[in-house]
C-alpha cells in the first residue's frame, strides 16, 4: 500500500475538493513557502472557486493569493498573522468578507471543538514517507518545529502531506503520524529554509533598544521571577534578543536554573539550553536556522503542537507555566490595550500569533517597544485595534520609562519592587506625553465604515474589528 499520488492536481481530485470548501496551510516555512502558492495556482487551473483559505500566517511570499481574491477562487481568509503586502490589500477592501483573525492557540482549539472546519489541508513536510508520516527536522528543506500543523492533520477531513525529500517507510523520528493523512505528493521544492528566519534574529546594536532590553532584564530581576524554575519566552526582534542576553549574563551569574524556555526558538535560546539556563526548550516553530539544526540533534529541544504550547481546549498548555513573556507593539493605549495587527495608519501588518496566547498565561507579561516609531506615538488614547487586552499586560517597557499595569487591581507590589531597584517607573499617561513631545500630537486615523477583519480572541469570542482605510 502507498498513498503515494503523482500531482499536487491529482491529490486535489481525490480529496473531491469543491466550490465553497475550507482549506488550510501552516507557515512553518514562514517567507520561505512555496506550497500555499502552488497549491492554489492548480486550483486556479482547475476551475474550483470560493475557498475559504485557513493558513496559521500569511507572509509576503503568498502575495499571489491577492490575484485569487480578485479571481474569485478565495473568497474567504483566516489567519493568526498577516504581512503588509497582503495585508495592505486587505485593508484597501480587496475581500468582499471579513478576514478572520485568530491567535495561535485559539487555532488550534477552534478546530478541535469543530468551530472552524477544515475539509482540506496541506501540509508542508520537509522529509516524508510514502505513507504520509513527516517531520520538519530532516531533509535538504529543513524547518524544525511543525507544531502549527498538528491541529490541521489530526482535525481536518482530508489531508495532503506535500514534501521535497521522499524516504523509505517508516521515517523515523516521525512528528506527524501517518493515521491521519490521506495522501502523499511529491514536488521538487517545498521551499527556501533560508526564509524561516524571523526578525532581525540579532541583538540590537542600537542604543535605544539596548537601553530598553537593559530595562527590561531589570524588571524581570527586580520581579522576583528570576530564580530556580524560571520559565521564559522571548521573541526575534533586536530588543527582545538583547534582553535574553541581559537575562541569560544574570542566570549563570547566579547560577540560576531555569525550567524552560519556550516559543518560537532563536539560536539566542538554543544557547540558553545549551550554557544550562534551561533544562528544555519547548517549541513551536524554528525562527532560524541554529534553532532547526538544535530541534534535531538535541532531544532536550522538543517539538510541541499548538495546543500543548497556548491552546485552550486542553486541560493544560505551556503557557499556563509561564513566568515571563517579552512582546512587541505598534500601539499601546491608556487601558494598556496592545495593538499588533495594524500600523498606526490602521494598514494590516502583523496579528496576535501567540502574542495574547502568552500575555494571559505568563504571570509576568513585558511590552518592550520605542516611545515613538516613525514620529508616531507609541501610547495613544485608543489602539486603532485591540489584539491583547490591556488586563492582560503587566508592564510596558520604553527608553523614556517603564508604566506598570496597576489599573485592574494588580501589579501594586511589582511597583514599589521597580521603584526600589531605582528603575525609571512613570505612568502610562507619562509615557504617552512624552511621546507626543517627541513627534508631535499625531492627526486622526480616518477610516472607512466596512469591516475588513474581525479579530477572535483566544477563546474565539470577537475583540476587536479592523475597519478599511481609506
Amino acid at each position: 500500500m502507498s498513498k503515494l499520488v503523482a500531482s499536487i492536481r491529482e491529490a486535489i481530485e481525490k480529496c473531491e475538493l469543491r466550490d465553497g470548501m475550507t482549506i488550510s496551510f501552516h507557515h512553518h516555512m514562514r517567507n520561505g513557502d512555496y506550497v500555499l502558492n502552488m497549491v492554489l495556482e492548480e486550483i486556479a487551473k482547475m476551475g474550483i472557486k470560493n475557498l475559504t483559505v485557513n493558513a496559521s500566517s500569511i507572509f509576503d511570499i503568498h502575495e499571489p493569493i491577492i490575484g485569487h481574491i480578485q479571481n474569485g477562487v478565495v473568497t474567504g481568509l483566516e489567519c493568526n498573522y498577516m504581512g503588509a503586502k497582503v495585508g495592505k490589500a486587505i485593508s484597501e477592501g480587496v475581500l468582499e468578507k471579513p478576514v478572520i483573525f485568530r491567535s495561535h492557540g485559539g487555532r488550534a482549539s477552534d478546530m478541535e471543538k469543530g468551530t472552524s472546519v477544515i475539509d482540506v489541508a496541506f501540509i508542508a513536510a520537509p522529509t516524508a514517507d510514502d505513507m504520509g508520516n513527516c517531520t520538519g527536522k530532516l531533509g535538504p528543506s529543513a524547518c524544525g518545529s511543525i507544531g502549527y500543523a498538528f491541529a490541521d492533520a489530526m482535525n481536518a477531513k482530508k489531508v495532503v502531506v506535500v514534501t521535497d525529500n521522499l524516504v523509505p517507510y517508516p521515517l523515523v523520528g516521525f512528528s506527524i503520524p501517518e493515521v491521519y493523512v490521506d495522501y502523499v505528493v511529491t514536488v521538487d521544492q517545498i521551499g527556501n529554509p533560508a526564509g524561516i528566519v524571523s526578525g532581525t534574529t540579532k541583538i540590537t546594536r542600537d542604543p535605544v533598544g539596548l537601553r530598553m532590553a537593559n530595562y527590561t532584564a531589570q524588571v524581570i530581576e527586580a520581579s522576583g521571577l528570576l530564580r530556580d524554575g524560571f520559565s521564559f519566552q522571548t521573541g526575534a526582534g533586536g530588543a527582545t534578543l538583547a534582553t535574553a542576553q541581559y537575562v541569560k549574563e544574570k542566570m549563570l551569574a547566579k547560577g540560576i536554573k531555569g525550567s524552560y524556555g519556550m516559543g518560537g526558538i532563536t539560536g539566542y535560546m538554543v544557547d540558553m539550553l545549551n550554557e544550562g539556563c534551561f533544562q528544555a526548550l519547548l517549541d513551536v516553530q524554528c525562527f532560524d536556522l541554529k534553532a532547526v539544526e538544535s530541534i534535531r540533534t538535541n532531544p532536550k529541544h522538543m517539538e510541541v503542537s499548538a495546543t500543548q504550547y497556548a491552546g485552550v481546549s486542553g486541560k493544560s498548555a505551556g503557557v499556563d507555566n509561564l513566568d515571563v513573556v517579552l512582546l512587541g507593539a505598534t500601539q499601546v493605549d491608556l487601558d494598556f490595550n496592545v495593538n499588533v495587527h495594524t500600523d498606526s495608519n490602521g494598514y494590516i501588518m502583523g496579528g496576535s500569533g501567540g502574542h495574547c496566547d502568552t500575555a494571559a498565561g505568563a504571570k509576568l507579561a513585558i511590552i518592550i517597544a520605542p516611545l515613538t516609531r516613525a514620529r508616531l506615538p507609541l501610547v495613544v488614547d485608543r489602539c486603532l485595534c485591540i489584539s491583547t487586552p490591556g488586563k492582560t499586560v503587566d508592564v510596558v517597557v520604553t527608553q523614556r520609562g517603564i508604566a506598570v499595569n496597576t489599573k485592574y487591581g494588580k501589579n501594586a507590589e511589582l511597583k514599589e519592587k521597580l521603584k526600589a531597584a531605582k528603575l525609571p517607573v512613570v505612568e502610562i499617561e507619562d509615557l504617552k506625553q512624552k511621546a507626543e513631545e517627541l513627534a508631535g500630537v499625531p492627526k486622526p486615523v480616518q477610516l472607512g465604515q466596512k469591516v475588513v477583519a474581525n479579530v477572535l480572541y483566544r477563546d474565539g469570542t470577537l475583540l476587536d474589528v479592523i475597519h478599511a482605510v481609506r
